[in-house]
C-alpha cells in the first residue's frame, strides 16, 4: 500500500494541470508574457551597466589595464546579448505553449527544491510554492567586493604576572607551569576602500588566565579586601589559580595581501603574508577559581575553590601580535591589577601563539 501511495504522489507531482483564471482568461497571460520580453532587455541592460561600473572601478584602482578593460566589456556586452536572446527565445515558447493549448499546460513538479531564494517544499499553488523556507543570508547575487571578514581565534601559551617594584625573574609564579587560554571571534574590516594595508579587528573572546605558585604556596583571602599568598600546611602536588575573563579586543592590523579580482568578486587575501596588529581589549572577569591536590593522612585530596579572591571585575589591557597568515606571535598584558587594594599591585601577562582560523 505504502509503495503504491507513493506511486500516485509522484505522478500527481510530476504532471499537473495548470489552468489559467477563466476571469482573465489564457489571452491575459499571453499579454503578461509578452510585457516580460520587454523586461528582459531592460534588465540584461541594467547588469550589464552594473559591470561595466564596476570594471571601470578596477580600472581606476589599477587592479585592471585598459586592455583588459575593453576585453571584459566586450565579453560582458556578449554575455548580455546572448542572455537577452536565449531568454526571449524561452518566453516566446511559452506563448506558443499556450496560445496552441489555450492556457492548459502541463507542468513538471518537483516535490523538494532548492532555490536561490530558499527551500521549497510540496506542490505549487496558484503559481506558488506551499511551503517556501527562506535564510537571510539567502542571496540571490555575489557581492562584488567584501570589506569584512572573520575568523575564529585561538591563543595558548606562557602566563605570569608582574609584581611592581620586581622583574619577572622574581616572580612568585612558575613560569613553566602557568598557561594561559583564549578562544573567540573576530571581525576585520579594511578601513580604506582602495587599499587592505590597514584594517581595524574587533570581536570577543574568553581568556583563561593560570598561575601555579611556587615554594608549597597557595592563595588565602584574608578579609574583603586583602588576599595573599601563604605556605599550605601540606605538601601540594598541585596548586593552581585561574582567572576566567569575557574581554572584547580591537586591534589595528598593519601588512601588505593580495588582491585576486574575477568579473563577478574583488576579494583580498591574507594568505602566505605577513600582519602586525596593534591595541588593546576590555572586559570583565567571570569567575576566579583555586584547586589545590595534596595528601593529608594517606588521603588524596583536590579542593576545588570558587570563590572572588578580591579579583577586580573590570579587566582591561594591551596585546600585540605579529606573524605570517594565520600563525602569530601573541602577547598581552593587563593594566588592571589582579587584586583590588593590594598592598602590592600585580599584574597579569601573557606571551605565546595565536592561530586565526
Amino acid at each position: 500500500m505504502r509503495t503504491i501511495t507513493l506511486h500516485v504522489v509522484a505522478l500527481v507531482t510530476l504532471f499537473m494541470i495548470h489552468n489559467i483564471s477563466g476571469q482573465e482568461g489564457y489571452e491575459k497571460k499571453v499579454e503578461l508574457l509578452k510585457e516580460q520580453k520587454v523586461n528582459i532587455t531592460q534588465q540584461e541592460k541594467e547588469a550589464l551597466k552594473y559591470e561595466v561600473e564596476n570594471i571601470n572601478e578596477r580600472l581606476e584602482n589599477g587592479s585592471i589595464t585598459e586592455e583588459e578593460a575593453t576585453r571584459f566589456k566586450k565579453q560582458a556586452a556578449e554575455k548580455r546579448a546572448l542572455n537577452i536572446e536565449n531568454r526571449i527565445a524561452i518566453v516566446d515558447n511559452q506563448i506558443n505553449l499556450v496560445e496552441r493549448n489555450e492556457g492548459k499546460t502541463l507542468v513538471l513538479m518537483d516535490l523538494d527544491t532548492i532555490t536561490s531564494k530558499g527551500i521549497r517544499l510540496g506542490v505549487d499553488i496558484n503559481g506558488k510554492p506551499a511551503f517556501l523556507f527562506k535564510s537571510k543570508n539567502w542571496k540571490d547575487e555575489i557581492r562584488y567586493d567584501l570589506r569584512t571578514y572573520s575568523d575564529f581565534v585561538l591563543a595558548i601559551g606562557l602566563n605570569n604576572a608582574i609584581v611592581e617594584g620586581q622583574s619577572l625573574n622574581d616572580s612568585p609564579y612558575k613560569i613553566g607551569g602557568s598557561r594561559f587560554f583564549e578562544m573567540g571571534w573576530q571581525w576585520r574590516t579594511r578601513v580604506f576602500k582602495n587599499s587592505n594595508f590597514l584594517r581595524f579587528n574587533y570581536g570577543f573572546s574568553f581568556q583563561f588566565n593560570g598561575l601555579k605558585p611556587k615554594n608549597n604556596q597557595y592563595f588565602v583571602a584574608l578579609d574583603d579586601r586583602q588576599t595573599e599568598l601563604q605556605e599550605f600546611e601540606f605538601d601540594l602536588d598541585k596548586s593552581k589559580f585561574r582567572m576566567d575573563n569575557l574581554v572584547f579586543p580591537m586591534h589595528f592590523e598593519f601588512g601588505s595581501s593580495t588582491l585576486k579580482t574575477t568579473e563577478e568578486t574583488m576579494r583580498y587575501s591574507l594568505r602566505n603574508q605577513f600582519r602586525i596588529g596593534l591595541g588593546g581589549y576590555a572586559g570583565f572577569n567571570m569567575g576566579t577559581r583555586q584547586k589545590l591536590k595534596y595528601d593529608r593522612n594517606g588521603d588524596h585530596v583536590k579542593d576545588k575553590l570558587k570563590r572572588g579572591y578580591n579579583t577586580n571585575d573590570l579587566v582591561y589591557g594591551l596585546s600585540a601580535y605579529a606573524g605570517v597568515d594565520g600563525v602569530l606571535l601573541y602577547v598581552k598584558y593587563d593594566l588592571n591589577p589582579i587584586f583590588k587594594d593590594a598592598l602590592v599591585a600585580q599584574r597579569n601577562v601573557s606571551l605565546g601563539l595565536r592561530f586565526d582560523l
